[in-house]
């Protein structure tokens, strides 16, 4: 059924006079006439009943008019998705997401966003960060958020934070009752680590300023079992303040200072460099405003 046809249509039931609705239409009231019988045609009903008083409306024509009314509201409802889609306001944006990354930070960003877009659906990919570029390019996910910083020359990346980083360890451990652990203290006490190579070379770059290699006593696979595992060992583990919304009965967290500089690990979020979606533009404007603000 031709639109503009029942926009017409529309217009005389409304006015229920020829006359007025061509003149509504800009139109002269013969070709009117013409696409009324046209549609009357079409739908193989007769919609209006010429009357003195006007144009009156048929059972067919009431029905009709109903339905018309429904038809030109989703066409609105439809124009209107397709310019919030465009401006990155709807759809579903894939937000890929790794280790402690998912704690603090990362929820706060995302929370915001939600806040600021409630129309715009997200779906979490949880994968290391070789998966997480493969779904990148593949178009899986629009940007990632990571503590390791990837060289791929194809992906845009961008700092979201610097985190302090704290020491996780037993309350009943030596150091738990300190108010501050230096990174020299480190030296004769084993460690737990997580499967994280950007965490575990923040660890090593601390500790060779101080003059001495960290004694590695196990790897786990992410630092939330590194951070249970101090639990109930000896072990201590070196976690972002994100991971300080983590608590585990038992495990004390307690600050880590450095001699030199301040001992801290960066968030990063990384894209594709040629990825034009409205909706990773409206990310990214969140993400910098929070960066800008340094926290929530």
């Amino acid at each position: 059924m031709d639109l503009r046809r029942l926009t017409y249509f529309v217009a005389v039931a409304e006015e229920r006079h020829l006359g007025r609705a061509a003149e509504r239409l800009h139109l002269s009231q013969p070709p009117l006439t013409r696409q009324i019988k046209a549609l009357e045609a079409e739908v193989g009903a007769q919609l209006f009943e010429r009357t003195p008083r006007g144009m009156v409306l048929t059972h067919a024509g009431e029905t009709l008019l109903r339905d018309a009314r429904a038809i030109f509201g989703m066409v609105d409802q439809a124009a209107d998705r397709a310019h919030r889609a465009a401006l990155g306001k709807l759809g579903r944006l894939d937000v890929g997401v790794y280790g402690s990354a998912i704690f603090g930070i990362v929820p706060n960003i995302l929370a915001r966003f939600s806040r600021e877009n409630p129309d715009v659906e997200i779906a979490l990919y949880h994968a290391q960060t070789p998966q997480q570029v493969s779904a990148l390019r593949q178009g899986r996910v629009l940007i990632v958020f990571e503590r390791l910083l990837p060289a791929d020359s194809d992906l845009q990346v961008e700092r979201v934070a610097s985190e302090p980083l704290w020491v996780a360890m037993a309350d009943s451990h030596p150091l738990a009752r300190r108010k501050k652990v230096p990174v020299s203290l480190l030296r004769n006490h084993a460690l737990a680590v997580g499967s994280s190579p950007s965490a575990t070379a923040t660890l090593l770059r601390l500790c060779a300023e101080e003059g001495f290699e960290p004694q590695i006593a196990t790897q786990t696979s992410d630092v939330v079992m590194a951070t249970m595992l101090t639990a109930f060992s000896n072990c201590l583990t070196v976690v972002p303040y994100s991971m300080l919304s983590v608590q585990f009965p038992g495990v004390r967290y307690v600050p880590l200072v450095a001699a030199r500089g301040e001992a801290t690990m960066d968030l990063y979020c990384f894209y594709r460099k040629d990825e034009a979606s409205p909706l990773l533009a409206r990310m990214l404007e969140t993400v910098r405003t929070y960066s800008a603000a340094g926290a929530d």
